[in-house]
């Protein structure tokens, strides 16, 4: 299979003076010292995802186990003051356009106000959103939108009780729904709802989860699921493929190809026939297929874990520390040293993920203290 087929990015110039070392990543030693975070394939990141924090009060089972993971200490997990630094310099400095805010379960950090409303005060405050399981959302959804939040996934796998109940291993499905209406009085639009499809005795329920979205004006997005689950039991052959997902919401709606152009985002998306949104704009439906379709050649993302740490990409086996930086140079120096460790790390990015590759080895750490 080439690697066009697999969302690999062939080398493309770069701009003039920028140092290219072919297919493989580069040196440290060549990274750009200014301008935006950019890498050696021409990719260039304006999206960044944070992970405020590695808990989460649900125990997903294609997640983490019944009783839960050991969570970072107190101490090791950056504190309002330093996120606030770290993502001040990715904007001011590195051209971050998008920051999107995740945990574990960001609505556990109580500081989360306080962090959105620093970087929206930014002079280039760059576009602010978050993904949540929805628990505890209807009574800080009017804080977190009146500090800056302009956009929310929620994540939603099933609409049945009793399932909901098994996958998450806790019985809080009204309260997830009460989020979500909570989100949409809010005024965010749209609200888009995030769901696994663990087992394949779980995509029947598929349409049904649609047609409540399509019903309640959410817009659905259906995630491979990947590898990246702390008991490292994922098995390609058992995971719900995008073609079987899109098979079974054809059994009930017709989706229509989506003519909106699709630049970076992680979601293919579809026109559902005959729906229309509560603003009336077409209802779509998105699959994120980082398994099979991966779209690594258009990726703009970079990460920042709970614990200061860059991932240049989900799937990374190494990181950058930041926390060091944060907590042991003097001020003055703090700034420089983490625009510069930010561009060494994107500038290392490999053409992509290698998760369809023999031998394949699956990060260390779980979906949980990467961030989604």
């Amino acid at each position: 299979m080439s690697t066009v087929a697999l969302g690999i990015p062939v080398p493309r110039p770069l701009p003039v003076g920028t140092p290219h070392t072919g297919v493989s990543a580069g040196p440290v030693s060549e990274a750009p010292q200014d301008g935006p975070l950019r890498d050696t394939f021409g990719r260039v990141a304006r999206d960044l995802r944070v992970s405020v924090t590695d808990r989460c009060n649900l125990r997903c089972t294609y997640c983490m186990p019944a009783e839960g993971l050991d969570w970072m200490p107190g101490d090791a997990v950056l504190s309002t003051g330093e996120f606030i630094r770290v993502l001040t310099v990715a904007v001011r400095d590195l051209g971050i356009e998008r920051i999107r805010f995740t945990g574990g379960e960001p609505l556990l950090r109580r500081d989360l106000e306080q962090i959105i409303a620093a970087v929206a005060s930014l002079p280039r405050h760059p576009e602010i959103a978050m993904t949540t399981n929805g628990l505890g959302l209807t009574k800080r959804i009017d804080g977190l939108v009146a500090a800056g939040l302009q956009r929310i996934n929620v994540s939603l796998d099933t609409v049945d009780r009793r399932r909901f109940a098994e996958i998450t291993r806790r019985d809080r499905l009204d309260d997830v729904l009460e989020g979500l209406a909570a989100a949409k009085r809010a005024g965010l639009d749209p609200v888009k709802v995030n769901a696994v499809v663990p087992d394949r005795a779980d995509l029947d329920a598929l349409p049904d989860l649609l047609s409540y979205c399509l019903e309640h004006g959410y817009e659905l997005r259906i995630i491979e699921q990947m590898p990246l689950d702390a008991d490292h039991t994922w098995q390609r052959a058992q995971m719900v493929t995008a073609d079987e997902i899109l098979s079974t919401l054809r059994d009930r709606f017709t989706l229509l190809p989506d003519p909106a152009p699709r630049g970076s985002a992680p979601a293919a998306t579809w026109i559902v026939d005959g729906h229309r949104t509560s603003h009336g704009r077409p209802a779509r439906v998105g699959v994120i297929a980082s398994v099979t379709r991966p779209f690594c050649g258009d990726c703009d993302r970079t990460r920042l874990t709970a614990d200061g740490s860059l991932r240049n990409c989900l799937f990374a086996t190494s990181e950058s520390d930041l926390r060091t930086v944060l907590r042991t140079l003097p001020d003055d120096e703090i700034d420089a040293a983490i625009a510069a460790i930010w561009r060494g790390d994107m500038w290392r990015k490999a053409a992509g993920h290698e998760v369809n590759v023999a031998g394949y080895r699956q990060p260390d750490r779980p979906m949980s203290a990467i961030g989604g």
